[in-house]
Protein backbone atom coordinates (compact mmCIF):
# COMPACT_ATOMS: atom_id res chain seq x y z
CA UNK A 1 0.00 0.00 0.00
CA UNK A 2 1.09 3.44 -0.87
CA UNK A 3 0.39 6.71 0.75
CA UNK A 4 0.93 10.33 -0.49
CA UNK A 5 3.71 12.27 0.10
CA UNK A 6 1.98 15.54 0.28
CA UNK A 7 -0.73 14.91 2.62
CA UNK A 8 -0.44 11.14 4.02
CA UNK A 9 -3.63 10.04 2.10
CA UNK A 10 -3.96 6.46 1.01
CA UNK A 11 -3.15 5.75 -2.75
CA UNK A 12 -4.55 3.03 -4.76
CA UNK A 13 -2.37 1.37 -6.24
CA UNK A 14 -0.54 2.17 -9.46
CA UNK A 15 -2.17 5.87 -9.08
CA UNK A 16 -0.22 8.88 -10.55
CA UNK A 17 -1.95 11.42 -8.62
CA UNK A 18 -3.03 11.36 -5.20
CA UNK A 19 -6.84 11.55 -5.09
CA UNK A 20 -7.24 14.00 -1.90
CA UNK A 21 -4.47 16.85 -2.59
CA UNK A 22 -3.59 16.10 -6.42
CA UNK A 23 0.11 16.02 -6.13
CA UNK A 24 1.99 13.65 -8.17
CA UNK A 25 3.23 9.74 -6.70
CA UNK A 26 6.27 9.80 -9.24
CA UNK A 27 4.49 6.08 -10.00
CA UNK A 28 6.03 4.89 -13.23
CA UNK A 29 4.34 2.66 -16.02
CA UNK A 30 4.40 -0.96 -15.43
CA UNK A 31 7.27 -2.70 -16.63
CA UNK A 32 6.58 -5.58 -19.38
CA UNK A 33 7.37 -8.61 -17.19
CA UNK A 34 9.40 -11.30 -18.79
CA UNK A 35 5.76 -13.58 -19.33
CA UNK A 36 4.63 -11.26 -21.26
CA UNK A 37 3.90 -11.96 -24.38
CA UNK A 38 5.78 -9.91 -27.53
CA UNK A 39 4.05 -7.68 -29.61
CA UNK A 40 4.00 -9.42 -33.63
CA UNK A 41 6.13 -7.34 -35.88
CA UNK A 42 4.65 -5.07 -38.49
CA UNK A 43 2.17 -6.39 -41.30
CA UNK A 44 4.29 -5.07 -43.83
CA UNK A 45 7.21 -7.37 -42.91
CA UNK A 46 6.21 -10.87 -44.08
CA UNK A 47 4.98 -9.17 -47.26
CA UNK A 48 8.88 -7.96 -47.87
CA UNK A 49 10.29 -11.52 -46.90
CA UNK A 50 7.80 -13.16 -49.57
CA UNK A 51 8.51 -10.76 -52.36
CA UNK A 52 12.28 -10.94 -51.93
CA UNK A 53 11.83 -14.97 -51.80
CA UNK A 54 9.64 -14.88 -55.05
CA UNK A 55 12.50 -12.58 -56.97
CA UNK A 56 15.06 -15.15 -56.21
CA UNK A 57 13.27 -18.04 -57.27
CA UNK A 58 12.48 -16.31 -60.55
CA UNK A 59 15.98 -15.81 -60.71
CA UNK A 60 17.30 -19.30 -60.18
CA UNK A 61 14.31 -20.61 -62.75
CA UNK A 62 15.98 -17.88 -65.50
CA UNK A 63 19.42 -18.87 -64.48
CA UNK A 64 18.52 -22.91 -65.61
CA UNK A 65 17.52 -22.31 -68.60
CA UNK A 66 20.13 -20.13 -69.70
CA UNK A 67 22.40 -23.18 -68.56
CA UNK A 68 19.93 -26.24 -70.48
CA UNK A 69 20.24 -23.43 -73.74
CA UNK A 70 24.36 -23.64 -73.61
CA UNK A 71 24.60 -27.20 -72.98
CA UNK A 72 22.36 -27.99 -75.70
CA UNK A 73 24.15 -25.33 -77.82
CA UNK A 74 27.72 -27.21 -77.04
CA UNK A 75 26.32 -30.83 -77.59
CA UNK A 76 24.94 -29.08 -81.14
CA UNK A 77 28.23 -27.61 -82.29
CA UNK A 78 29.96 -31.00 -80.71
CA UNK A 79 27.94 -33.16 -83.31
CA UNK A 80 28.32 -31.29 -86.17
CA UNK A 81 31.82 -31.33 -85.71
CA UNK A 82 31.77 -34.72 -85.12
CA UNK A 83 30.14 -35.70 -88.17
CA UNK A 84 32.16 -32.99 -90.19
CA UNK A 85 35.49 -34.96 -88.88
CA UNK A 86 34.52 -38.26 -89.66
CA UNK A 87 33.59 -37.15 -93.30
CA UNK A 88 36.88 -35.28 -93.72
CA UNK A 89 38.47 -38.71 -92.45
CA UNK A 90 36.76 -41.17 -94.42
CA UNK A 91 36.98 -39.10 -97.94
CA UNK A 92 39.01 -39.74 -100.70
CA UNK A 93 40.15 -37.19 -103.06
CA UNK A 94 42.00 -38.14 -106.20
CA UNK A 95 43.16 -36.02 -109.50
CA UNK A 96 44.52 -36.22 -112.77
CA UNK A 97 44.50 -33.31 -114.71
CA UNK A 98 41.69 -30.68 -115.10
CA UNK A 99 39.77 -34.15 -113.06
CA UNK A 100 39.00 -33.91 -109.30
CA UNK A 101 36.89 -37.23 -107.96
CA UNK A 102 36.24 -36.83 -104.10
CA UNK A 103 34.35 -40.16 -102.54
CA UNK A 104 32.54 -40.07 -99.35
CA UNK A 105 30.48 -42.30 -97.06
CA UNK A 106 27.11 -40.70 -98.61
CA UNK A 107 28.71 -41.07 -102.57
CA UNK A 108 31.56 -39.83 -105.06
CA UNK A 109 31.78 -36.36 -106.24
CA UNK A 110 33.31 -35.67 -109.93
CA UNK A 111 34.46 -32.69 -111.50
CA UNK A 112 36.03 -31.62 -114.57
CA UNK A 113 37.25 -28.38 -115.33
CA UNK A 114 37.91 -28.64 -119.03
CA UNK A 115 35.87 -26.21 -120.90
CA UNK A 116 36.35 -28.25 -124.40
CA UNK A 117 35.33 -31.96 -122.53
CA UNK A 118 32.10 -29.58 -120.55
CA UNK A 119 31.17 -28.55 -123.98
CA UNK A 120 31.26 -31.77 -125.60
CA UNK A 121 29.18 -33.36 -121.94
CA UNK A 122 26.43 -30.60 -122.45
CA UNK A 123 24.40 -32.68 -125.06
CA UNK A 124 23.78 -29.35 -126.52
CA UNK A 125 24.20 -27.76 -129.57
CA UNK A 126 26.65 -25.12 -129.44
CA UNK A 127 26.06 -21.80 -131.19
CA UNK A 128 28.00 -21.60 -134.52
CA UNK A 129 31.24 -19.68 -133.44
CA UNK A 130 30.82 -19.44 -130.11
CA UNK A 131 33.96 -19.65 -127.66
CA UNK A 132 34.05 -21.46 -124.33
CA UNK A 133 35.24 -19.93 -121.47
CA UNK A 134 38.17 -21.40 -119.52
CA UNK A 135 36.86 -20.26 -116.00
CA UNK A 136 33.52 -21.01 -116.84
CA UNK A 137 33.14 -24.29 -117.21
CA UNK A 138 32.04 -27.33 -114.67
CA UNK A 139 31.06 -31.04 -114.96
CA UNK A 140 30.08 -32.94 -111.59
CA UNK A 141 28.50 -36.34 -110.79
CA UNK A 142 27.21 -37.09 -107.80
CA UNK A 143 25.32 -40.58 -107.20
CA UNK A 144 23.14 -40.47 -110.48
CA UNK A 145 23.39 -37.32 -110.92
CA UNK A 146 25.49 -35.31 -113.70
CA UNK A 147 25.52 -31.79 -114.04
CA UNK A 148 26.94 -30.10 -116.58
CA UNK A 149 27.47 -26.38 -116.74
CA UNK A 150 30.03 -23.86 -119.21
CA UNK A 151 29.87 -20.59 -120.69
CA UNK A 152 30.23 -18.90 -123.79
CA UNK A 153 30.58 -15.71 -125.75
CA UNK A 154 29.68 -14.89 -129.10
CA UNK A 155 29.76 -11.59 -130.97
CA UNK A 156 26.38 -12.09 -132.48
CA UNK A 157 23.59 -10.07 -130.34
CA UNK A 158 21.60 -11.46 -128.03
CA UNK A 159 18.52 -11.86 -130.30
CA UNK A 160 20.39 -13.87 -132.56
CA UNK A 161 21.75 -16.99 -130.11
CA UNK A 162 18.65 -16.55 -128.59
CA UNK A 163 16.47 -17.40 -132.21
CA UNK A 164 19.00 -20.27 -132.01
CA UNK A 165 18.01 -21.85 -128.90
CA UNK A 166 14.38 -21.24 -129.26
CA UNK A 167 14.29 -23.51 -132.43
CA UNK A 168 16.31 -25.89 -130.58
CA UNK A 169 13.87 -26.46 -127.83
CA UNK A 170 10.40 -25.29 -128.98
CA UNK A 171 8.65 -27.24 -126.04
CA UNK A 172 10.38 -24.92 -123.45
CA UNK A 173 8.55 -24.92 -120.06
CA UNK A 174 9.71 -21.17 -119.66
CA UNK A 175 11.31 -18.30 -122.07
CA UNK A 176 11.91 -14.91 -121.09
CA UNK A 177 13.21 -12.34 -123.42
CA UNK A 178 13.94 -8.97 -123.03
CA UNK A 179 16.20 -6.60 -125.20
CA UNK A 180 19.58 -7.99 -123.20
CA UNK A 181 18.31 -11.16 -122.03
CA UNK A 182 16.87 -14.18 -122.75
CA UNK A 183 16.31 -17.07 -120.45
CA UNK A 184 15.50 -20.70 -121.71
CA UNK A 185 14.20 -23.72 -119.76
CA UNK A 186 13.64 -27.09 -121.02
CA UNK A 187 12.10 -30.33 -118.81
CA UNK A 188 12.44 -32.63 -121.51
CA UNK A 189 13.25 -35.87 -120.27
CA UNK A 190 15.52 -37.68 -119.39
CA UNK A 191 17.62 -33.57 -119.03
CA UNK A 192 16.79 -30.60 -117.89
CA UNK A 193 18.64 -27.69 -119.76
CA UNK A 194 18.38 -24.23 -118.91
CA UNK A 195 20.24 -21.43 -121.20
CA UNK A 196 20.59 -17.78 -119.88
CA UNK A 197 21.55 -15.32 -122.63
CA UNK A 198 22.90 -11.90 -121.81
CA UNK A 199 24.57 -8.72 -123.82
CA UNK A 200 28.03 -8.36 -123.18
CA UNK A 201 30.29 -5.89 -124.97
CA UNK A 202 29.08 -5.79 -128.39
CA UNK A 203 27.53 -9.25 -128.46
CA UNK A 204 26.33 -11.82 -125.73
CA UNK A 205 27.47 -13.96 -123.41
CA UNK A 206 25.20 -17.22 -122.53
CA UNK A 207 25.91 -20.12 -119.90
CA UNK A 208 24.27 -23.23 -120.68
CA UNK A 209 23.67 -25.96 -118.45
CA UNK A 210 22.45 -29.34 -118.08
CA UNK A 211 21.16 -31.58 -115.22
CA UNK A 212 21.63 -35.45 -116.46
CA UNK A 213 19.46 -37.90 -114.52
CA UNK A 214 22.19 -40.77 -114.87
CA UNK A 215 25.66 -40.53 -115.53
CA UNK A 216 27.51 -39.73 -118.65
CA UNK A 217 30.55 -41.01 -119.48
CA UNK A 218 33.07 -39.10 -121.20
CA UNK A 219 35.43 -39.44 -123.65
Amino acid sequence: MAFCNSCGATLSDGAKFCNKCGATTGATAPAVSPGSPVPPPPTGAPAAAQTTGGGSSALKIVLIIVAVVVVLGILAIASVGFFAYRIAKTAKVSQNGDKVKVETPFGSVEANKDPEQAAKDLGVDIYPGAKVQTNGAVSTTFGGVHTVAATFESDDSVDKVCTFYKSKFPNAMAISSTQDHCGIVSNSPPNMVTINVDAHGGGSRFQISTVMKKTTSSN
